[in-house]
């Protein structure tokens, strides 16, 4: 079933407005309690990333055929950018790839084969903190903790309950995550967990059963042969579910210094995160917080420690404005509302703080070109 009008406060809450990431936070144990990850607010345009994701892609595609060329376009960076370790790159960059995958792949299932050519050595220092943790329970924690150094497109929920063990992805909130992007989001996803597991766990790892919140179509046959697990549709959640008992193995390549060590260093890169986030991050952690009620921005200002006359001005350095920040903030929550919700427009509206349906029906035509019905007809899996 899709969230109702009670689980609303739960949304904005939880923090989870585009990817998640952020400090430690405890992992499921038997009792059936979950973890998930808050979120650091990192502008779609911030070059923050490495490149890593980008090159996967590049490479899965030319084994449909198609050049580096024609996957990086409109990308803004050449397959040399994407070897040199110094290359950032932003959200933005990373879903025009994945959009030129959609658009140009041939296979069906080739959002899960890509997810497949991922490994842990993708994603650098996450990844060999991934790969020397003690105990796998732990390597869930971190890995969920520490989201946010592995570019992440969708959000991450981990939980454990009794004999079963489950991830739930959620893919980012923005006007061009249409149904078919969301689709893809998921099924490289779930291949990436899958190839991951295994990086971890031994090749004989799969999971039980996959659950989507989208429909069966033509091309989903086959996908239950590839991870070798039933697809189940239509589930109002994304999951990839496996049997808790992987968790209580012993890794073949921990080593409780190594981790020690590797942790303190990706401590120190989220750290680095949240200052690239700058003042902009800072007015969207403050906005979130009181997303219903109107909030100045002296108010803001005040609650950064700064001047409005700095905190505009720092702002401007970073490309944006205040309202181009609350729009963006809106934005994310009025998708999100629409397409994992049944909330009606006008109950949509006064949780964004709009007085009337009328101005967020008007607001949401600005910022996507579509009217919130239209919107959801289109964006709903």
């Amino acid at each position: 079933m899709k969230s109702t009008a009670a689980s609303q406060a739960d949304i904005v809450t939880e923090g989870h407005l585009s990817c998640a990431a952020s400090a430690p936070t405890r992992v499921g144990d038997k009792k059936g309690r979950g973890c998930g990850a808050t979120t650091i607010q990192v502008g779609p345009d911030e070059k923050v990333y490495p490149a890593g994701k980008l090159a996967i892609m590049v490479s899965a595609l030319e084994g449909e055929g198609v050049t580096p060329a024609q996957a990086l376009e409109g990308v803004g960076l050449s397959q040399g950018d994407l070897a040199s370790h110094a290359t950032r790159v932003s959200l933005n960059q990373v879903l025009q790839c994945y959009r030129n995958a959609l658009r140009l792949a041939k296979d069906p299932q080739f959002a899960y084969r890509a997810g497949l050519q991922f490994h842990l050595s993708t994603y650098g220092m996450y990844g060999f903190a991934i790969l020397s943790s003690t105990n796998f329970r732990q390597t869930v924690r971190f890995a969920v903790s520490h989201h946010q150094l592995a570019t992440p497109v969708v959000e991450i929920l981990f939980k454990e309950t009794g004999d079963r063990a489950e991830w739930t992805f959620v893919p980012a909130a923005r006007p061009d995550v249409d149904a078919a992007m969301y689709r893809f989001l998921i099924e490289l996803s779930f291949g990436a967990t899958t190839s991951l597991h295994r990086d971890v766990m031994g090749p004989s790892f799969a999971p039980r059963e996959l659950r989507v919140a989208y429909g069966p179509a033509d091309s989903t046959r086959g996908c239950a042969e590839i991870l070798g697990c039933p697809v189940l549709f239509g589930q109002g959640e994304n999951k990839f579910i496996f049997d808790a008992s992987w968790l209580d193995g012993a890794p073949k390549l921990g080593n409780e210094a190594t981790y020690a060590l590797i942790l303190s260093l990706c401590n120190q890169l989220i750290e680095e995160f949240e200052l690239r986030a700058g003042v902009a991050g800072g007015v969207r952690e403050a906005l979130l917080h009181n997303l219903g009620r109107p909030t100045s921005f002296s108010a803001v200002a005040r609650h950064l420690k700064m001047s409005t006359r700095t905190v505009r001005r720092r702002l401007q350095d970073e490309g944006t404005s205040y309202r181009g920040v609350v729009d963006e903030l809106r934005t994310q929550m009025a998708i999100k509302y629409l397409r994992d919700t049944d909330l009606t427009v006008e109950e949509i509206a006064f949780s964004l703080g709009f007085s009337d349906a009328v101005s967020f029906r008007q607001a949401f035509r600005r910022w996507t070109k579509a009217a919130p019905n239209e919107f959801r007809r289109v964006a709903k899996p």
